[in-house]
């Protein structure tokens, strides 16, 4: 094996570590690190909670503290300021490491550079090795220091025929158990769940994460939910109110309804709610990555933005019928007008299929 192909390897178990961070982290991003010496691991680590110790300080502690002369592999460039916690690049530098392996610079506008700056400064050898499994782990922080927008993610489950519930309103359950659960893995790493009031009026969900698989220290964080609201329709007794993780209706400027005592609201500037405006403010929150679990009014109205990065399909071997709701709430008068998307996965999961797609652009 080469000392590339070492690098390589040891990176690639950086981003696994870092994968254990993926539903707590938030804001922060998933952060893995391997301090190797003499060809052999001496302490792993990754990020678990925001405000507590990042991968390196947590890797280092593994190794009993002493990880002089090793070479750190570290699956996002170590940061540079102080803020919650101490500078990682520092920590590093007094902790007497021989050499950084990077595989990602932070995107972090406060760090981009600067972490790497800072090592060579001390004296320490810093190479990065760009890893696309490193690049595809933080998604929402990357597009939110990028362009002051989340990540946003749409969950959709529908019939062949692209129905997702019958005309009554019934669609428990259009998908099968196995497909439920990996909705709940969607869940656990967003940062925030839109939905719309028609939603909330129909179903009324409690949108929470309920699978103890994603339970860390024996904690399941919940995330934001943020409900799109335009006249101020929802009621003191939906189950989303209850969120431990906090609850946050959109209204339009006109909203006239009562809002839940001790809940907290957010007004569009115009009677309709912006999305992207609303996205903005999330993102001014730290939200990386929305998962939107709305109907088809709400969805429709994505689609035909540019603000969506990502639908994850669940689709159910079975046929609903032409009189049954559309997935989106969307029409065109020709075929040149539609929207494309490219398939960027697909898998089984239980007895229907999952397939992630992209936008064409």
């Amino acid at each position: 094996m080469s000392a590339r192909e070492r690098d390589i390897s040891w990176l690639e178990r950086a981003v696994t570590l870092a994968l254990n961070g993926v539903n707590t982290t938030s804001p922060n991003p998933h952060v893995g690190c391997v301090f190797v010496r003499d060809g052999r691991v001496i302490g792993e680590g990754w990020h678990q909670w925001a405000g507590q110790g990042h991968a390196e300080v947590n890797a280092m502690a593994a190794a009993g503290g002493d990880v002089r002369g090793s070479t750190a592999y570290v699956s996002l460039e170590p940061c540079s300021w102080e803020g919650r916690t101490p500078a990682c690049a520092r920590s590093l530098i007094a902790a007497g490491v021989a050499r950084v392996v990077i595989a990602e610079l932070d995107p972090h506008p406060k760090v981009r550079g600067s972490g790497v700056a800072m090592l060579r400064d001390a004296g320490i050898v810093v190479d990065i090795v760009e890893l696309a499994s490193a690049q595809a782990l933080n998604p929402g922080a990357k597009k939110r220091h990028a362009t002051g927008l989340p990540h946003v993610r749409i969950k959709i489950a529908a019939s062949l025929d692209g129905r997702t519930a019958m005309a009554s309103g019934e669609s428990q359950w259009i998908t099968g158990p196995a497909a439920r659960a990996d909705v709940q893995a969607l869940r656990a790493r967003s940062c925030a769940i839109l939905t719309g009031v028609g939603t909330v009026l129909a179903d009324d969900p409690a949108l929470t994460v309920r699978d103890a698989r994603f339970a860390v220290d024996g904690r399941l964080r919940q995330p934001l939910i943020v409900v799109a609201d335009t006249h101020g329709r929802t009621p003191p007794t939906a189950k989303i109110l209850a969120s431990s993780g906090g609850v946050l209706l959109a209204h339009g400027s006109n909203a006239t309804g009562e809002t839940p005592e001790g809940v907290a609201t957010w007004r569009s500037d115009g009677e309709r709610i912006d999305l992207e405006q609303l996205l903005r403010h999330l993102a001014a929150r730290e939200v990386n990555e929305v998962l939107v679990e709305a109907g088809a009014t709400l969805v429709g109205a994505f689609l035909e933005t540019p603000l969506w990065d990502e639908i994850v399909l669940y689709q159910a071997p079975r046929f609903l019928g032409a009189d049954a709701r559309p997935l989106a709430a969307i029409n065109f008068a020709s075929l040149s007008a539609t929207i494309g998307a490219r398939i960027a996965g697909h898998e089984q999961v239980g007895d229907d299929l999952k397939i992630t797609l992209r936008p064409n652009r």
